[in-house]
């Protein structure tokens, strides 16, 4: 029998479909007996596939970072430079 932690441990093997045969079938029967590992790896599998999700919106984001962006990030350097305070000065 395997236990809850043991579960979790292969969640990720069980999502990619590489858990081996007999342990698959004791991950299954697990999660046939215990609806709190079978809630988690809904959760698992929900949260792995938002992810995948999130990250196919590269089209949305900028070849290159807009020059006002670089200007506004400058100007802010120059200000801080002014202060003696801040990331852009290094007092090491």
């Amino acid at each position: 029998m395997m236990t809850c932690k043991q579960l979790i441990d292969f969640l990720a093997d069980y999502k990619s479909g590489d858990l081996p045969n007999d342990q698959r079938e004791v991950f299954e029967q697990h999660l046939s007996l215990c609806p709190p590992c079978l809630k988690y790896l809904e959760t698992y599998c929900d949260t792995v596939d938002l992810a995948k999700d999130a990250c196919k919106c590269e089209d949305d984001r900028p070849a290159e970072m807009p020059e006002a962006l670089i200007q506004a990030i400058l100007k802010a350097c120059d200000a801080s430079d002014e202060n003696d305070c801040g990331p852009c000065n290094d007092n090491s």
